[in-house]
């Protein structure tokens, strides 16, 4: 049976696999920073799953399809993601930076259908793979595996996520100090860094030094305005939820129990999600959404 949340949450192996995870995320980000700014705040996030899994469902009833633009916007509409305008701005901004394309043979009509590129599906597949892996750590499956050998799974699997993800009340309004993060352009990278640098054996404490020493640094190196990251450092500290162990910026900062526990119950939620929808898909055999595996 999948896990649920609340499985995951509990399970004595999450703060090691969710590290794990964290980094292969952080590794992601680094090889193919374009692509992975589609997922840059929980708002693009949403919207990429969205288009994605309107794409797979096209592809279900007619190969080739591809999906209009107006279809998309009015998705985002329906499901409250963003403004017209906000969703218009990021399917140019996708079109701009290639990510998405014309289909193919589309010429000459009047609303032409888009389709993402090879890289992005390849990307996505990645990130499935990934976090099945994840699922696997937690209680010895072989579901990355099987994926990997089945790619074109990703047609069915993950508009099942996306409806998950987008119908899912803590997806859409998580904790305060992980909301506050990951509503800001690559905040969930900057969570994801924070984990990765957290000591480990810390259960129990109630503040949990890290690596990162600079904010300054952590901007450079992430590419991020400094000037940005640091208002929303100060947000967080003011909470409570982080601070320095000795002078600022001079010193390793610490991460409150209660923001890990809430980025551990992010992930949680994510990871039920997923595990729900791998085991429609798979265990019970239900339908593909749409045959298309990435290139």
């Amino acid at each position: 049976m999948a896990m649920t949340a609340d499985d995951i949450l509990a399970h004595p192996a999450l703060a090691p696999c969710v590290r794990g995870q964290a980094q292969s995320l952080l590794q992601i980000q680094e090889a193919s920073p374009r692509i992975a700014s589609l997922f840059a705040t929980q708002q693009r996030w949403l919207m990429a799953h969205a288009a994605l899994a309107k794409y797979f469902r096209n592809a279900a009833n007619d190969p080739g399809a591809g999906l209009l633009a107006e279809r998309f916007l009015e998705l985002v509409q329906h499901h409250k993601l963003a403004s017209r305008n906000t969703a218009s701005a990021f399917l140019k901004e996708l079109l701009k930076y290639d990510m998405i394309r014309f289909v193919a043979g589309s010429e000459g009509r009047r609303h032409r259908p888009i389709e993402p590129v090879p890289a992005v599906l390849m990307a996505l597949f990645h990130w499935h793979a990934l976090h099945l892996g994840t699922l696997d750590g937690l209680d010895g499956g072989a579901r990355a595996a099987g994926f990997r050998a089945r790619p074109d799974l990703l047609g069915a699997i993950q508009p099942l996520i996306s409806d998950g993800l987008i119908g899912s009340g803590d997806v859409r309004k998580p904790g305060r100090t992980f909301s506050l993060f990951t509503w800001v352009d690559e905040g969930g990278i900057v969570m994801d860094r924070l984990i990765v640098g957290c000591q480990q054996g810390a259960d129990g404490l109630a503040r949990i030094r890290t690596d990162v020493t600079s904010i300054a640094g952590l901007a450079q190196r992430l590419n991020l305005s400094r000037t940005q990251l640091g208002r929303k450092f100060a947000e967080a500290e003011a909470m409570g939820s982080l601070g320095w162990s000795g002078p600022r910026g001079k010193s390793p900062l610490w991460v409150s129990a209660d923001f890990r526990r809430e980025y551990h119950v992010a992930q949680a939620v994510k990871l039920a999600i997923i595990d729900a929808a791998f085991e429609a898909c798979v265990v019970h055999g239900r339908p593909t959404a749409g045959a298309v595996a990435p290139a």
